[in-house]
């Protein structure tokens, strides 16, 4: 246990949840603790909407917990605090505002002399690979330049602690590898007045490359479920045995299979309520996927790493798409390993047609929500039903944004298989076909 003087930040028991329209309570957060210790990079890594934003909010001071404490220094967090700066996803740069002026406006905020903050603002800028842009005005810059004003005006305050919420993402890949480079070299050499930083990301592979510690979070609500230390110098080759194995690491227990039970009918099915939140992939991600991994040179098996650096697509897409797959039984996710199942394959070798009546056997075998439409349609004398019969339905189990997303998941999934119809315009949940008994 480091001395408490290591320490510069604690996050004890956060409890995070928001009050809906309807009154409802929706719990983000949930008896969340770390610890930020001096000298180290700590990144946050998890799915959409488990939290990892909002507690950066929270440490920022931005957002008030529902429960628990952020303490920095020793003192609760109570509103923004000096000593916390953030660099934003979306750049934040006022556009009217030259990129000078734009850098200023935190030291402005501290109240510095407008001599001294001209001074530090135009090292800032030098320092961040900006220099001779001073006079220019965030429209004139490319993304990656107005990030660089972003860290700017960030580290101008001499903050202690950099937040930093997916400051990469917007990126093209080429100039967020270079940022990514040109910012832990700053890191490496000192030349930055920052004592940690904390981050969020979706990309395992920039989480290895920058952090000293990884933080995975599960969802609903958001708690931290696994740390990993990352004890590789700097500068991490990414290619060595040692980064590709802990990347492996991440993957598999990002992809950590989920429990499954026993129904009185026999079947054994995932773990899924009317209450799981389903993925948002449509049929033609699902099949695209399994037509990859069918082929060459996959053959039906393939390294999660090594897939997601083929496909060139956001890894949080991959996730949900190899998160449907499994939850079908289209697949199967092992230690970082994807295989497609008898299922899988034999829906790749099909035509149209038989494919969706593959696709609807999984689906009304696996996936209780559908056979829960699919019953209510058929019990009613026209089997008809509006969408704010299931909607209000996915509303005892989680918040109204959740529902709809659930909702439409299950309705792009539904009507591929042929198992309903659905009228946009009247909102209407129908069947062609009923039957006597499900």
């Amino acid at each position: 246990m480091p001395e408490t003087t290591d320490i510069l930040l604690q996050i004890k028991d956060v409890k995070q949840a928001f009050t809906k329209n309807d009154g409802k309570k929706m719990l983000v957060l949930e008896g969340v603790n770390l610890e930020l210790k001096d000298k180290e990079i700590v990144a946050l890594l998890g799915k959409s909407g488990s939290g990892k934003s909002t507690l950066l909010r929270i440490i920022a001071g931005l957002i008030k917990p529902t429960a628990g404490e952020a303490i920095f220094e020793g003192e609760k967090v109570s509103s923004m605090t000096r000593g916390i700066s953030m660099v934003f996803q979306t750049f934040a740069l006022f556009p009217w505002l030259t990129v000078l002026e734009n850098v200023e406006l935190g030291l402005e905020a501290q109240g510095q002399p407008e001599k001294e903050a001209r001074r530090r603002a135009l090292e800032a800028i030098d320092l961040i690979g900006m220099d001779g842009y001073e006079s220019a005005y965030p429209r004139e810059l490319s993304g990656g330049m107005k990030q660089r004003v972003g860290f700017a005006r960030a580290m101008v305050v001499n903050p202690e602690i950099l937040l930093m919420d997916e400051p990469f993402s917007a990126l093209d890949v080429l100039t967020a590898e270079t940022l990514k480079t040109d910012f832990l070299e700053l890191w490496i050499e000192h030349k930055i007045p920052i004592r940690s930083v904390l981050m969020v990301t979706h990309n395992i592979e920039e989480a290895v490359l920058m952090a000293d510690r990884i933080l995975i979070f599960s969802s609903n609500p958001g708690r931290i479920s696994s740390e990993i230390k990352v004890n590789l110098p700097h500068p991490r080759d990414r290619m060595s045995k040692e980064f590709t194995g802990l990347v492996e690491e991440i993957y598999s227990l990002m992809t950590a299979k989920v429990k499954t039970r026993e129904f009185s009918t026999g079947t054994r099915i995932t773990d899924i309520s009317l209450g799981e939140r389903l993925p948002r992939t449509s049929p033609n991600q699902l099949a695209g996927l399994m037509e990859e991994l069918a082929a060459a040179p996959y053959n039906g098996h393939a390294d999660l790493p090594a897939l997601d650096n083929a496909l060139q697509m956001p890894t949080e897409d991959l996730f949900h798409i190899i998160e449907a797959l499994r939850i079908l039984r289209f697949a199967e996710v092992d230690k970082g390993d994807i295989t497609l199942t008898a299922a899988g394959y034999k829906f790749v070798n099909s035509d149209t047609q038989k494919r969706k009546s593959i696709f609807a056997e999984q689906l009304l075998r696996h996936i209780p929500l559908a056979t829960y439409i699919k019953r209510v349609l058929n019990e009613r004398h026209d089997n008809r039903a509006t969408r704010m019969r299931f909607l209000t339905k996915l509303e005892d189990f989680m918040n109204e944004a959740e529902a709809r997303e659930v909702l439409s998941a299950i309705t792009s999934w539904g009507r591929y298989a042929e198992i309903f119809s659905y009228d946009d315009n009247s909102e209407v949940y129908s069947l062609e076909n009923p039957t006597a008994e499900d």
